[in-house]
């Protein structure tokens, strides 16, 4: 059974995230403190510190948990198809759709490599999504559907490319119509590996 102290500690751990999240989507990384944090909170430094290790630390548990939340989307819409070229045209238009949500734009694709650094949310990124690429490859590689490049080279390829275009569309003014035609974009790039495709 769970204890008071542990439920106590569960609930400032959340009460940190939650706060923090709201006033992560709405202001700049640099422009915030951690006694910013945790006075918005109504808690200590002590608890900030205890269950973060600091500002950075509450920062990387957020975006962490909105790539849980990317991740899990885009795997619903991959597996809402079965035909191996509609499971990754689905997973790409969900992420895309993601990108384009305010909460995720901000932190994760705007603030991101800021609050971080490139290298970490990098791995980050690459933790959560890397895998859901890597296995679409792998998959339309088993089914003889594209040119059979090294699943690795094509997976980086495409992971780069998506991740290059969310951040080109996360600082765009007109993201709708990024977003449709990064969409348009990657269903020709792949079309264009397909088998019997012409060079």
């Amino acid at each position: 059974m769970e204890s008071f102290r542990e439920k106590y500690a569960e609930n400032t751990r959340q009460a940190l995230l939650e706060t923090a999240g709201r006033l992560f989507a709405e202001r700049e990384y640099a422009d915030l403190s951690a006694e910013e944090l945790v006075r918005a909170t109504g808690l200590t430094r002590g608890a900030l510190y205890h269950h973060f290790d600091g500002k950075k630390g509450l920062f990387e548990a957020i975006v962490d948990d909105l790539e849980t939340r990317a991740a899990q989307r885009i795997r619903i819409a991959i597996d809402s198809a079965s035909d191996p070229f509609d499971r990754v045209d689905r997973g790409v238009r969900e992420f895309l759709d993601v990108c384009a949500e305010p909460d995720y734009r901000h932190i994760v694709l705007l603030q991101g490599p800021i609050g971080l650094g490139w290298q970490r949310w990098r791995e980050l990124d690459q933790r959560h999504l890397g895998g859901l690429v890597v296995e679409a490859v792998q998959n339309l590689l088993d089914a003889a559907l594209i040119r059979p490049y090294p699943a690795a080279l094509l997976a980086s390829a495409f992971y780069g490319a998506l991740t290059e275009l969310s951040l080109t569309i996360a600082e765009t003014d007109d993201r709708q119509r990024a977003h449709e035609q990064a969409a348009s974009l990657v269903h020709d790039l792949l079309a264009g590996l397909a088998i019997g495709a012409t060079s």
